[in-house]
């Protein structure tokens, strides 16, 4: 099915376009369904609907947003529970905490052009972890610094831990 959609697709005279958005693809999943969207929007073949079919792939480049926002929000929560909660520390907290790190920066290396979002989220994402870390501990919400105390280049290395 999926061969038949790219033949559909596909436009005689144009190896260069489909070669340069293959390229743009293998670089920057994100930027790439950006840009096939906006491409699609202005085909004119009848027998597609182009306006769904470029939301369907907006919303692929989308979850790759969603996917960083939700990984930067347990990685958080677990730096919390990390620095708030020493005597609880356990090689499954900080497996948690790797294997976020590990998937943010694998996302990022699959589309650079995310590579700011987790700065642009941060202070929504730690509010929520803020609350999220409150319950999971049994600690008040303002035994967490209002603000995130953590820099965005802290949350991501690999070698850093929060002391309490």
């Amino acid at each position: 099915m999926m061969s038949t959609l790219r033949d559909t697709m596909a436009r005689p005279g144009k190896p260069d376009d489909a070669a340069a958005g293959a390229a743009d693809y293998d670089r920057d999943f994100y930027a790439w369904t950006q840009s096939q969207a906006e491409r699609l929007r202005s085909g004119h073949a009848n027998a597609i609907d182009w306006e769904r079919l470029a939301e369907e792939i907006e919303n692929l480049g989308g979850s790759e947003i969603g996917e960083i926002e939700n990984r930067l929000n347990v990685l958080i929560l677990h730096l919390l529970k990390w620095r708030h909660q020493p005597s609880h520390r356990s090689s499954g907290w900080k497996g948690t905490i790797l294997e976020q790190r590990r998937r943010i920066a694998k996302r990022m290396i699959r589309s650079p052009s995310l590579k700011a979002l987790p700065g642009q989220i941060l202070q929504e994402e730690y509010a929520s972890a803020r609350l999220k870390a409150a319950g999971e501990t049994g600690l008040a919400e303002e035994a967490f610094p209002a603000d995130c105390p953590f820099s965005v280049e802290q949350i991501l290395d690999e070698a850093f831990y929060p002391e309490a």
